[in-house]
């Protein structure tokens, strides 16, 4: 919601705006920004709603019970989903690009945004995470821009089927895997959202999404090798903060080298859809793979937050089997033990991917790793309780690796501390939960 508000407030709209997380007193320092910005706080009491001239944006988590929908009911105000607003702006775009999957979304829309920034497009972006570029001291949560050129850059989601609402010039798909639906039904929604948009940039090095570009007559694809992919990357060079590469355009002949500076194949794969996205938006190849190279990243994507006493602490997003395999081998590519503090991102997601989180961890990590988990996040509402993090635990240790429970999350930094040692990677895990970067900051105080 932060970021389409922000974009609402570029556009020159009132926007005001209440939250179940500012009436619990949870992250003072983000709605202490959204005031500064003249965005105006309520609490989640009904008292925000005033008059019929107010339009009611809701986001998928908002229950028709809150206070501020049964006032604005009461009212009859205009009511809007946040997908539905966003979609609206989105599809008014002339060149509207739309980046979609399981994994990697973020990281290649906000990539695909800066190139375009870059390279004096002016593009307005719409992303789920904070980004570097355009984020500093007095502005700590950019995870939007309102540009005044013709590019709209959107990550657009899967998990409530709001994809469907996108009409995208071109659609970039990272990847299809098990996260918050089942595959059958992700598979539809992919296979919609190519299909409605003017080009598809498709990663052929994931087996679901190559099936789609086998059958999708606007497709430009991607590898890390193949020679039959539009874009293809070779010539990888992984150091641990830093990827080279070389990209290839088979349409021109055209290559380019490349320097990233984030580590790991997966934002390889990122950075190499990205580029196709700034390409068919009408970029030269080198002019956007030397704007590739000033990508500064975005907030809790591998973002080491400091080391003390020889340990390193990570914070991550990782929360699926796709995301946790591409974290746990970027650190494996390089010495040390990992320890993983892992906490789901609800109890609903840990029901529909307990099995595949279980395989993940249990094959992934290795033998002297450590796997620390409290239970999910929560912070209100309906939900189903019947697979805790304990049962994820038991399932690790009887496969064989080292895994250990607490109910609560600060429980966990006791354990933390008393298993680190010198040369460790501590890695905080999990979505959803902004509170997991001062979690992360807290575990790297506790070691020192």
């Amino acid at each position: 919601m932060l970021p389409l508000a922000l974009i609402m407030k570029g556009l020159g709209y009132a926007v005001e705006g209440s939250d179940r997380a500012l009436d619990q007193g949870r992250l003072g320092a983000k709605f202490d920004y959204l005031a500064r910005q003249g965005i105006r706080l309520h609490p989640q009491d009904g008292s925000g709603i005033r008059d019929k001239s107010q339009v009611l944006v809701t986001s998928a988590a908002v229950e028709d019970t809150i206070p501020d929908v049964r006032a604005a009911r009461g009212l009859g105000l205009t009511e809007a989903r946040r997908a539905n607003l966003l979609a609206a702006l989105f599809n008014q775009s002339p060149l509207a690009i739309a980046v979609g999957g399981t994994s990697g979304k973020s990281t290649t829309t906000a990539m695909a945004g800066w190139i375009l920034h870059a390279c004096s497009k002016a593009p307005t972006i719409m992303n789920g995470a904070v980004m570097k570029n355009f984020a500093d001291a007095a502005n700590p949560f950019v995870s939007s821009t309102t540009g005044k050129g013709e590019a709209f850059v959107s990550e657009v989601d899967e998990s409530d089927g709001s994809i469907a609402l996108y009409r995208p010039l071109i659609a970039v798909l990272t990847n299809i895997s098990l996260d918050h639906k089942p595959l059958a039904e992700l598979r539809a929604l992919f296979g919609a959202f190519i299909a409605c948009a003017g080009t598809a940039i498709l990663n052929l090095d994931d087996a679901e999404t190559a099936a789609l570009a086998a059958r999708a007559g606007n497709a430009r694809t991607f590898s890390l090798g193949s020679s039959s992919a539009d874009f293809r990357a070779d010539a990888i060079a992984l150091e641990p903060l830093v990827s080279h590469f070389t990209i290839h355009e088979q349409a021109t002949g055209n290559t380019a080298r490349c320097t990233l500076n984030l580590p790991g194949r997966h934002n390889v794969a990122n950075a190499v859809a990205a580029v196709a996205a700034a390409v068919a938006a009408g970029i030269p190849l080198a002019q956007a793979c030397a704007a590739l190279a000033g990508f500064a990243g975005i907030k809790r994507r591998f973002e080491i937050v400091g080391t003390t006493r020889g340990i390193t602490v990570i914070d991550d997003f990782a929360h699926n089997p796709d995301k946790i395999t591409a974290t746990l081998e970027t650190l494996h590519a390089f010495p040390g033990r990992v320890i993983v503090l892992f906490q789901p991102h609800g109890y609903g997601p840990l029901r529909l991917m307990g099995r595949e989180l279980v395989e993940t961890f249990a094959t992934r990590m290795r033998s002297q790793d450590i796997l620390v988990m409290p239970d999910p996040a929560y912070y209100g509402g309906t939900t189903n309780r019947e697979v805790s993090s304990s049962d994820i635990v038991d399932a690790i240790l009887a496969r064989g690796r080292k895994a250990i429970y607490h109910e609560l999350r600060k429980d966990c930094i006791p354990v933390i501390g008393h298993e680190a040692r010198p040369g460790d990677r501590i890695i905080i895990m999990g979505a959803r939960d902004d509170t997991l970067s001062e979690f992360a900051a807290e575990v790297l105080a506790a070691l020192s």
